[in-house]
């Protein structure tokens, strides 16, 4: 992957508008994305491991509280999700952003904090040589998440993801996780979105629907598969946290 790629034909979307209801407490109201681990935002492990795009082509996707995120990381480009609809519509509200950019965007979390930059940086090049319109980022872990699972066809090549909620018994016995960090081609993923629907018991938006819809278009799915176990921890909980902040001790 060469370096003008990645400076130039990249940016990324991090979600960072969730307020936490789990992680509230009578010591902290914070978005969950700041709240702390090792004495920094969960958000600022997950910019630093971003750092080698550029600021203004990192969208920050906020919501909850968003001053707190917007006064402590300058230099960043901000999109607000009034209401929280699901994640894809946390990428749609970024839609202005995006339109006209024929590069691809690399979609992470701000409340996943032990993901490392190298990480990032394989998934990219997995994408770029594999010539991919999306490529997900899986893992397996012994932590009991609620991740997606990965459906592959016979051959190995991605079907679709299932959220582990509707998932049958079968289903629920595949150990390969959708990690929830993509890359996606933008212009492709935008007319994605116009056929994300939210027909779910929720009543949300999924990005997760986005590659089967992309490769019902004729895109082309990749898969990057890296063994990262622990590693893909999202902060939802207190005990979460407090594990995570056990895991950066010992880094």
């Amino acid at each position: 992957m060469k370096k003008d790629t990645v400076t130039s034909n990249i940016k990324a979307v991090v979600l960072a508008a969730g307020k936490g209801t789990r992680l509230h407490s009578d010591k902290s109201d914070l978005p969950k994305v700041m709240r702390e681990a090792c004495g920094k935002p969960l958000l600022w492990y997950v910019l630093n491991a971003l750092s080698f795009i550029e600021k203004d082509d990192i969208i920050i996707v906020v919501g909850y509280k968003k001053d707190s995120i917007i006064n402590r990381f300058d230099g960043y480009t901000y999109v607000e999700q009034d209401k929280q609809l699901g994640t894809g519509h946390a990428v749609m509200v970024a839609r202005d952003e995006l339109e006209g950019f024929n590069g691809v965007i690399l979609l992470c979390y701000g409340d996943m904090p032990v993901i490392k930059q190298d990480v990032y940086k394989e998934l990219l090049k997995s994408h770029f040589e594999n010539n991919n319109d999306c490529t997900l980022l899986t893992s397996t872990s012994d932590l009991d998440m609620s991740f997606g699972r990965i459906v592959r066809d016979e051959d190995g090549n991605f079907v679709h993801v299932v959220e582990e909620k509707d998932c049958t018994p079968d289903e629920l016995k595949i150990t390969e996780l959708n990690t929830g960090v993509y890359v996606f081609d933008t212009p492709k993923l935008l007319k994605a979105l116009e056929k994300l629907g939210n027909n779910n018991s929720q009543g949300e938006y999924y990005i997760t629907d986005a590659p089967a819809i992309m490769k019902s278009l004729g895109g082309k799915i990749g898969i990057c598969f890296e063994n990262l176990g622990n590693d893909i921890i999202g902060v939802n909980t207190e005990d979460q946290l407090i594990m995570v902040e056990n895991m950066l001790k010992e880094e």
